[in-house]
C-alpha cells in the first residue's frame, strides 16, 4: 500500500529541492513554510486569508488541543479540517516540545512524561500511544513521533540517552498508528554531536516512516552550529521522503536550509513578529514602532503583492500599531505569512533554474545589508 504523503523532486540544485507534496487534502509545492495555528488557527488570520496568500499546509499544536478543546470535541467535529474550516493539507506535532519546554513541571520516564498543564495546573501524562491517538482524533495528513527535545546546554550522554529513548518511542507510536490516510513521520535528535546524530538517524530510518524530521535544533545554538550539524543529517536521509526541519521561519535561515535539502518549515516568527509590530521585507525587518514611519507614506514592501502593501501606507500601519487596533496586528501578519509563502516560491524558481547558490546569496545580502560570501564545501 503506498504512503498517505509522498513527494516528488522535480528538480535540484546541489542539495536543494524543489517538488510536490501530495497529502490526502491536496498537493503542496515544496520547499514550503507551514504558518503554525498552534489552537487550530493562525493567529489573526481566517482559512480564507491563507488560501488568497497561497499557504499550502497549516501546523497544529497537539499539546494544547489536547488540552483545549479536546481532541474528542475535535474528533467529534469532523477532524481539525472540518473544526477550523481550513480544508488544505494540515500537519501535528506531537505536543512533545511544549512539554519538555516546561522543565520545572515535568517529568521524565521511559514510559513518556508527566507533565502539568499551563492552563489550570492539572496533571497529565503523555505515552506515545496517547500522542498518537490524539493526533489520530485530530485527523491531520501528516503526525509527528513522541520525541524528546533536550534542553540547550545538555551533555553528549544526556542526549545519547535521550536520543535512544525517543528512538525507543518511535517504535512505540509507530506501532500504535493505525490511520491509514494518515501519515507519521519519524524525528532525528542528537544535539550538536555529529556521531550522536549519526546513530538517531539510523535509528530512526530502521524503524521506517512517511517522513522524516530534524529536530533539537534552533534551540539557542549558533547559526553556523545548526547548519554543521544538518549538514551532517541532511544529505543521508532517505531522498525519496519528505525532509521537515523544526522550529525554523526566519527568512535567512530557511534559505540557508533550503540549500542543505530540507522540504517543509515552520515556526511562530512571523506571526509573533506581527503581534509586536514587526513586519518583514525584501530590505529586512521593519519595526513599526519606529517614529521614522509616523509619515512614511510609501508602501510596506513595494516588491509585495499583499494586501497590506497594495492597499496601506507604513504610516497607517505604524498608526494601527501605535494604537494597538486589532487591524494593524492581523494585516502585518497576513504580511509576513505573504511574505514568506512567497519566499519559498522565488525559492522554487530559483532550484528550478539552476541557481539557487547565487539567487539565495544575493537576496540573504540584500536582506541584512552586507554581502554575504559562499559557505565553504
Amino acid at each position: 500500500m503506498s504512503a498517505p504523503v509522498t513527494i516528488e523532486i522535480s528538480a535540484r540544485d546541489g542539495e536543494a529541492r524543489a517538488g510536490t507534496l501530495r497529502t490526502p487534502h491536496g498537493a503542496v509545492q515544496t520547499p514550503t513554510f507551514m504558518p503554525v495555528g498552534t489552537k487550530a488557527t493562525v493567529k489573526g488570520l481566517t482559512p480564507g486569508d491563507l488560501r488568497t496568500i497561497g499557504a499550502g499546509i497549516v501546523l497544529g499544536n497537539t499539546y494544547h488541543l489536547y488540552l483545549r478543546p479536546g481532541s474528542d470535541l475535535v474528533q467529534e467535529a469532523g477532524g481539525l479540517h472540518a473544526f477550523s474550516g481550513w480544508e488544505g493539507p494540515m500537519l501535528t506535532d506531537s505536543g512533545g516540545y511544549q512539554v519538555f519546554s516546561l522543565a520545572k513541571t515535568r517529568r521524565i520516564s521511559e514510559n513518556g512524561v508527566e507533565f502539568t498543564s499551563v492552563y489550570d495546573g492539572s496533571v497529565h501524562a503523555f505515552t506515545s500511544e496517547l500522542t498518537t491517538r490524539v493526533q489520530e482524533d485530530l485527523g491531520a495528513d501528516v503526525a509527528m513521533v513522541l520525541d524528546e527535545c533536550p534542553p540547550a546546554g545538555a551533555d553528549q550522554q544526556y542526549h545519547a540517552e535521550s536520543l535512544r529513548r525517543t528512538a525507543r518511542w518511535a517504535e512505540r507510536c509507530k506501532a500504535a498508528h493505525g490511520k491509514r490516510d494518515q501519515a507519521l513521520f519519524g524525528i532525528v535528535q542528537g544535539g550538536l554531536f555529529a556521531d550522536l546524530r549519526r546513530e538517531s538517524l539510523e535509528r530512526t530510518v530502521a524503524i521506517g516512516f512517511d517522513g522524516y524530521a530534524v529536530g533539537g535544533l534552533s534551540v539557542g545554538e549558533s547559526r553556523e552550529e545548526m547548519l554543521e550539524t544538518l549538514e551532517v543529517v541532511a544529505p543521508e536521509l532517505p531522498p525519496e521522503k519528505p525532509r521537515y526541519f523544526m522550529g525554523i521561519g526566519d527568512p535567512v535561515g530557511i534559505l540557508q536550509v533550503i540549500a542543505l535539502g530540507v522540504d517543509m518549515f515552520d515556526c511562530v516568527l512571523p506571526t509573533r513578529l506581527a503581534r509586536h509590530g514587526a513586519a518583514l521585507t525584501a530590505e529586512g525587518r521593519l519595526n513599526l514602532r519606529n517614529a521614522r514611519f509616523r509619515r512614511d507614506l510609501g508602501r510596506l514592501d513595494p516588491e509585495c503583492g499583499c494586501e497590506a502593501c497594495t492597499d496601506y501606507s507604513r504610516a497607517y500601519l505604524a498608526h494601527l500599531v501605535r494604537e494597538d487596533e486589532i487591524l494593524g496586528h492581523r494585516l502585518i501578519t497576513l504580511h509576513n505569512v505573504y511574505f514568506m509563502t512567497d519566499l519559498c516560491r522565488r525559492a522554487r524558481g530559483a532550484i528550478t533554474g539552476g541557481r539557487y547558490d547565487e539567487w539565495s546569496r544575493a537576496w540573504i545580502s540584500r536582506y541584512m545589508g552586507e554581502q554575504v560570501p559562499a559557505r565553504p564545501v
